[in-house]
């Protein structure tokens, strides 16, 4: 799950926004990520998350990282967020 930083915009709109930053992030990890070690994947991912400003809960990101790992190609954050 996402967590808004204190004052944000918790609208649909600005969840939205959210959502499509994620999914950027995570196409990024995964076009540059093919073949690397789980530990290696989940290091870029919360690299590229800080870089975006994002937070993601541990188990979600643990679940995308995974993901990223057993050669998922495209994923969809939606179906790893609640």
């Amino acid at each position: 799950m996402m967590t808004p930083h204190p004052g944000d915009d918790t609208s649909a709109d600005a969840r939205e926004a959210k959502v499509e930053s994620l999914q950027a992030v995570v196409d990024r990890v995964v076009s540059w990520q093919e073949g690397a070690t789980e530990g290696t994947v989940r290091e870029e991912l919360d690299k590229a998350l800080h870089e975006a400003g994002l937070d993601l809960d541990e188990p979600t990101r643990e679940r995308i990282a995974e993901h990223v790992h057993e050669g998922g190609e495209h994923i969809d954050v939606r179906s790893f967020l609640s």
